[in-house]
């Protein structure tokens, strides 16, 4: 009995050392947090994608300082003269990644071709295979394939579960992200244009002539995160490619599916 009581008396005196020490030491700290003031770069008036960001656009203001974005522009003349590259709305923050030094420029996105991947388009039959008009450069799509071979199969291959639309183009020729006059119509798009290995611009040539395409949005976003969908394909696709290399060797026969794809393609 002595001994649960002495253990009643000591829990009973943690728990109040517990207390003192949240009520006169956490709870002051937080409480500072919360009050400390930040100075950012806020924007004063709506800005269209591909704007040149004015002075008059801005504003300096000062916010608390907890819980604030990551990148967030504190200096107004670290946002005058560049450009947007992506629409800003009245009262946002500027973030750095939202900044480009260099205007988008029309097929600006072609100078960035390596050597390496390929620009090819494909065509958008529906409104609703290119999701309704509403993707944009840096998207992450799956491409959806129908009507595929004999069977008429709808599938998505494993080379086409995330690539990088790079341009939505409307049948004047003109990409929808490029920036247009405020009072010019906007025009639905009837291509995508993606970033694609050699192998995968094998693969959609022959979609596009053997089936039909639906894009289906991944993500949209932080670039980053953007790139780790994209690591993951180029890892299917060295996966795929060790398998159809293993299978050479093992002189394996290829099955066609009498669209041009292979059936391990699926």
């Amino acid at each position: 009995m002595k001994n649960m009581m002495k253990n009643r008396i000591v829990i009973g005196l943690a728990c109040i050392v517990l207390s003192l020490v949240i009520c006169f030491g956490l709870t002051p700290m937080f409480n500072n947090a919360l009050k400390s003031k930040v100075t950012i770069v806020r924007v004063n008036v709506d800005i269209g994608k591909g704007e040149q960001i004015t002075e008059k656009m801005l504003a300096v203001v000062e916010v608390g300082g907890y819980n604030l974005p990551t990148g967030v522009v504190s200096r107004m003349e670290d946002v005058v003269g560049r450009y947007a590259n992506a629409d800003l709305y009245k009262g946002d923050y500027i973030l750095t990644s939202k900044l480009s030094d260099t205007p988008l420029l029309k097929n600006a996105y072609l100078n960035k071709l390596n050597g390496e991947n390929r620009a090819v388009s494909v065509s958008i039959k529906t409104f609703a295979a290119g999701l309704s008009g509403k993707l944009e450069a840096g998207d992450i799509i799956s491409l959806i394939a129908s009507d595929v071979g004999e069977m008429r199969e709808t599938v998505i291959p494993p080379q086409l579960q995330y690539v990088e639309v790079i341009a939505t183009t409307a049948s004047s020729g003109m990409d929808n992200d490029v920036q247009a006059d405020s009072g010019e119509d906007r025009e639905l798009p009837s291509t995508i244009t993606v970033l694609a290995t050699p192998e995968q611009a094998r693969l959609l040539v022959e979609l596009e002539q053997t089936g039909k395409l639906h894009a289906a949005l991944v993500f949209r976003g932080d670039s980053a995160k953007a790139e780790e969908f994209l690591a993951e394909q180029a890892r299917v696709l060295e996966e795929l490619k060790e398998m159809e290399e293993a299978n050479m060797v093992q002189g394996e026969p290829e099955n066609d599916t009498g669209d041009g794809c292979q059936e391990d393609d699926f």
